[in-house]
């Protein structure tokens, strides 16, 4: 048995790991939150020259990723906190999922919003919710989407679990991988 991953996508501070944390609470399954921030917290905190930088961040998604299918392979429930700014970070999952059991989720957020968050977590560099802004959302496929600007984690989380009971088909993991070009 395959496990589901509910994918969260959205740019930083949109509000996905607080209805991830939500989604433990309300989803009747048990399900595991993977968020990508939690695999960039594993590596050493040894500076990184800037001309190596780029090489082990791919390598870091990359081995996220395939973290992600291994656990679900395995029959785990997870869900998925990612920033897919990047088209081959699609691709890649696209290739290891089985997109039959992704739920895409769309994590919208205003600009102005995200920047506030950024400011008041203090956490992240500024500016970054604004560069990914506009190639987060680039694939335009989900199966469900929410916007955390005036709608809270838990009624998106509860939104979310509703949705789970009457998943369409194709999914849209299964429309984007027919027109994307994958390795699968």
């Amino acid at each position: 048995m395959h496990g589901r991953i509910i994918f969260l996508n959205g740019t930083s501070s949109s509000g996905k790991s607080s209805i991830a944390r939500e989604l433990l609470d309300v989803l009747e399954e048990p399900y595991f939150h993977m968020p990508v921030d939690a695999f960039h917290r594993m590596r050493s905190s040894r500076e990184i020259g800037a001309d190596r930088l780029p090489d082990v961040l791919h390598r870091t998604w990359r081995g996220y990723h395939r973290a992600v299918a291994g656990m679900a392979a395995a029959g785990n429930n997870v869900v998925v906190d990612h920033v897919l700014s990047e088209e081959w970070r699609l691709a890649d999952c696209l290739a290891l999922f089985e997109p039959r059991e992704v739920v895409l989720v769309g994590v919208r957020c205003s600009l102005e919003e995200t920047e506030r968050r950024e400011r008041e977590r203090g956490d992240r560099p500024a500016g970054l919710a604004a560069r990914q802004y506009e190639r987060v959302h680039a694939h335009g496929e989900y199966d469900v989407e929410c916007d955390t600007t005036a709608t809270s984690p838990a009624d998106c989380a509860r939104a979310i679990a509703a949705f789970l009971s009457h998943r369409p088909s194709p999914t849209a993991f299964e429309r984007l991988r027919t027109t994307m070009e994958v390795n699968a």
